[in-house]
């Protein structure tokens, strides 16, 4: 009887510790080939960009990439949504021809922003699986409120920053220190979950 019980027990906390490093695994931002729904071809997705009824470039990346993770902060969100489908000049190219941002940087670290009006839009490849491309879509607020001046500004000016943001010495006052979606696994109020295209708004 007492051996059952061992054993019962050590099968329980197996179970728990399986689970453990799911939820890990899930929380350290990292998304790989394997994590992604089945997606249309690159064809198929570019033709579904280039035909959007409208020119809000948030809800094309919604109605067109699968939601892996949302990243909170305060009261605004980030989305992140990934593909396996595009290289990161590719897409930035479709999107940009699409929907034209009012400022788009050059490609530093195999990362590239898109400024619109109301969204940084951040197309990344993933460190984990070169595979995956990362496609993040910030509100100006969470911008404004959780994005590292310093991070930014490798990208762009300040003043073009604080321009597009509306606001006056934002680099001098910022407090955030989110750097991106490589501070995934640092930030405690990551919530992930799986979507497919349309998921998650």
């Amino acid at each position: 009887m007492l051996k059952k019980w061992s054993l019962l027990i050590g099968l329980l906390f197996l179970i728990l510790l399986l689970t453990a490093c799911s939820f890990m695994g899930q929380q350290d931002g990292s998304i790989t080939a394997e994590d992604i729904p089945d997606e249309p071809s690159k064809d198929e997705i570019s033709s579904a960009i280039e035909r959007a009824s409208n020119d809000e470039i948030d809800d094309i990346i919604e109605a067109n990439f699968p939601l892996m993770e949302e990243i909170t902060g305060e009261s605004q969100k980030a989305e992140i949504y990934a593909t396996k489908e595009f290289k990161l000049t590719e897409l930035a190219s479709v999107l940009s021809t699409t929907v034209k941002p009012e400022e788009i940087s050059e490609v530093k670290d195999n990362q590239q922003i898109l400024i619109y009006p109301d969204e940084f839009i951040t197309l990344r490849e993933s460190d984990e699986d070169q595979d995956v491309l990362m496609i993040e879509v910030a509100g100006d607020e969470f911008v404004k409120r959780n994005y590292s001046s310093s991070f930014l500004s490798t990208y762009f000016t300040i003043r073009l920053l604080e321009n597009m943001l509306g606001v006056n010495n934002w680099g001098n006052r910022s407090r955030g220190e989110y750097r991106g979606m490589r501070d995934i696994p640092n930030r405690g109020n990551t919530t992930f979950r799986g979507g497919g295209p349309g998921a998650g708004k």
